[in-house]
């Protein structure tokens, strides 16, 4: 079992990471405000569950392969940022609504929630954080190391959720009530769009 103090300090050095705005935070806040706080707080469950996939790849060794080869890792950013721009580019052109109402929303959450997962998974900066940052709280002589792993990617999971449901939640409000100007409504997908696309491009321009 993790000892007390290195939990505390685990969980206080998460806490202050998660609520700093990054990329997780702009794709919650550009769902919410454009499609309403059930499809970010969607969108947030969906980045939850691709950073539990990260722990599981971290733990398993997948990520250190991945981070050891720099074609793997070019291959998965590539993936992760064209399929960003490709959901940019088409709420960008997807025709934008005259009015209001609940089946004007540009998404479900169904769907939300499966793009955040596909879109957290194909972003390798984020299997090199899993990998680089779990282990400086692991020590030997507090058990298993994949128990311990589990247990500190499922705490970052947890936070992390925490954060993005409190973007979602202010976000979705205030688009709840963007929405209903018409002249926001038809620009609303054009900006997520543009929201979108700069974080592939973004991705596509990082290096290791």
């Amino acid at each position: 079992m993790i000892d007390l103090a290195t939990l505390i300090s685990y969980v206080a050095i998460v806490f202050g990471f998660v609520f700093i705005p990054g990329p997780a935070t702009l794709l919650t806040v550009a769902r919410s405000t454009s499609s309403g706080t059930k499809v970010g707080i969607a969108t947030g469950a969906g980045i939850a569950a691709g950073d539990m996939i990260h722990t599981v790849l971290a733990i398993v060794g997948i990520s250190a392969i991945v981070a050891a080869s720099a074609v793997l890792f070019s291959v998965v950013k590539y993936l992760g940022a064209g399929y960003l721009i490709y959901l940019g580019i088409r709420a960008i052109l997807a025709k934008a609504p005259t009015e209001f109402t609940v089946n004007t929303l540009p998404i479900s959450a169904g769907k939300a929630f499966r793009q955040a997962i596909l879109a957290e998974v194909l972003n390798p900066k984020t299997a090199l954080f899993f990998l680089a940052f779990l282990p400086q709280f692991v020590r030997p002589e507090n058990g298993p190391v994949p128990v311990q792993l589990l247990i500190l990617g499922a705490i970052f999971v947890l936070l992390g959720l925490v954060s993005t449901l409190v973007f979602a939640f202010g976000a979705g409000a205030l688009g709840n009530l963007l929405r209903r100007n018409p002249t926001i409504l038809k620009w609303q997908g054009k900006v997520v769009g543009g929201i979108y696309c700069a974080l592939g491009l973004r991705l596509a321009l990082q290096h290791r």
